[in-house]
């Protein structure tokens, strides 16, 4: 019995709202049972320099924790004056993932930043973040086209991610966090709305895993994300 008493290929609850913020051009609030995460999308005129003269834009994310969004405070990275190598990782990870859906060359000379920040945390906040990060960018897109800005949007595909794991010895589906921390194998699978896969992250944590193992995880993968990829697409509209 997992603690949330859900079936092993069972998600959170899930929840994408958009239009959360007023000010962005695209916003989604992505809820993973008790993991919150807001993620909106800005757009500037502009590349980075090294892109600069290739005819091509570029899609970037941030990622962040606020102080309380676990059960301890935790203080905020601007006041350590340098961010982890945890945020670090991840906000690579969501940039690549979005930018693996999205063609550069129709974007122009333009930049989309995807800001995620965890407002409460329960496991899986990357997922969660990349999930709702593509609505967010969806809106922005949608946006650029409807202001007649771009002749057409330059997502070219969907991303969602979804956390799997072996706990107690059985794989299961959208790990809360008494699952991740006492997971025996963790796994993070970042796919494309067509089934294939953009990134997978997967981590013995206390054992080794074995091939029949992990092509358990990944068929629990492409459930979730199948579910993902039909309430993005509800979200977006």
């Amino acid at each position: 019995m997992r603690p949330s008493g859900r079936a092993p290929d069972q998600l959170r609850e899930i929840a994408l709202e958009v239009a959360v913020s007023r000010y962005a051009e695209g916003s989604c609030l992505a809820k993973f049972g008790q993991t919150h995460v807001l993620c909106t999308a800005s757009v500037e005129t502009g590349v980075p320099g090294w892109l600069k003269g290739q005819g091509k834009g570029w899609v970037t994310g941030e990622y962040g924790m606020l102080p309380r969004a676990t059960h301890t405070r935790g203080r905020r990275e601007a006041a350590q004056g340098k961010q982890s190598g945890r945020t670090q990782e991840i906000q690579r990870l969501i940039g690549r993932s979005l930018r693996s859906v999205v063609d550069l060359k129709l974007l122009g000379d333009r930049t989309i930043t995807i800001d995620c920040d965890v407002i409460q945390a329960d496991g899986g906040t990357r997922t969660a973040a990349i999930t709702g990060a593509w609505v967010a960018l969806s809106k922005a897109c949608a946006y650029l086209v409807e202001e007649k800005v771009l002749k057409a949007s330059p997502i070219t595909g969907q991303v969602a991610a979804v956390s799997c794991g072996v706990f107690e010895n059985a794989p299961v589906l959208d790990l809360d966090y008494a699952e991740d921390s006492n997971a025996d194998v963790d796994a993070n699978f970042i796919l494309a709305g067509d089934g294939r896969m953009i990134e997978i992250q997967a981590t013995g944590e206390h054992r080794p895993f074995s091939d029949d193992e992990f092509a358990a995880l990944m068929r629990l993968a492409k459930l979730g994300c199948a579910h993902l990829f039909e309430a993005q697409l509800k979200a977006a509209g």
